[in-house]
């Protein structure tokens, strides 16, 4: 279970550090609330809470191809490929930004919608066409690669929680920062975090391409 746990953590946390809608929404309300150092928890609640719904959906939806080798063959190999170029795009991203310019917090801007923090959540998460392609391909093959499965409840829970905790160790953290005057990330920190974030997410999609070519899931 450990091993799931940790996985589900760090592939979430990579795609957390990554810029995105979500982030900027967290970093907008952190601004202009209240309280602002509690922003993202509102909104990861929300967004946690579409997550789970997607899973279930995921799971439920697939069940009937769960049992075909060659589907589970393909989806695996299919993710773990998408991986690799998502760390390689992520990286030429980050040498083609200037981190030299001032990464100014208060400049994000989001566009649409700006209401409840919660409901937010899950706006912001239904409107990124990204997030739900990520879901559909690469986390589908990793709970494939990992046997998460509706059969097996505390494995899908500690999936679920480890994934959700990859996102609170970064929009916590951004939300304080935000909240109580900060201004501005260290570009030259921020910019090798990403690029260590790109490398790890190549070689874990390497990692699960291999291991389901190898060792293909029996439920």
């Amino acid at each position: 279970m450990i091993d799931i746990f940790i996985l589900s953590f760090l592939v979430a946390l990579t795609g957390a550090l990554s810029p995105g809608p979500l982030l900027t929404f967290t970093i907008y309300k952190s601004l202009r609330r209240k309280r602002g150092y509690l922003a993202s928890l509102y909104i990861l609640l929300g967004h946690a809470a579409i997550e789970f719904a997607l899973i279930l959906a995921l799971l439920a939806g697939a069940s009937f191809f769960l049992r075909n080798i060659i589907f589970l063959t393909f989806v695996g190999i299919i993710g773990g490929v998408l991986l690799v170029l998502y760390g390689i795009i992520a990286i030429r991203g980050v040498l083609k930004t200037d981190f030299e310019d001032e990464y100014a917090l208060e400049g994000n801007a989001i566009k649409g919608y700006k209401g409840n923090s919660f409901v937010g959540g899950i706006v912001v998460s239904l409107s990124n066409p990204f997030w739900t392609f990520w879901w559909a391909v690469i986390g589908l093959s990793l709970m494939v690669n990992l046997n998460i499965t509706l059969l097996n409840p505390i494995k899908m829970l500690t999936f679920f929680v480890g994934h959700e905790l990859g996102d609170i160790v970064w929009y916590f953290p951004i939300s304080l920062f935000v909240y109580y005057g900060g201004k501005s990330l260290n570009p030259k920190i921020y910019k090798y975090v990403l690029i260590a974030c790109g490398v790890f997410m190549m070689v874990f999609g390497v990692y699960l391409t291999i291991n389901i070519v190898f060792n293909p899931p029996t439920f």
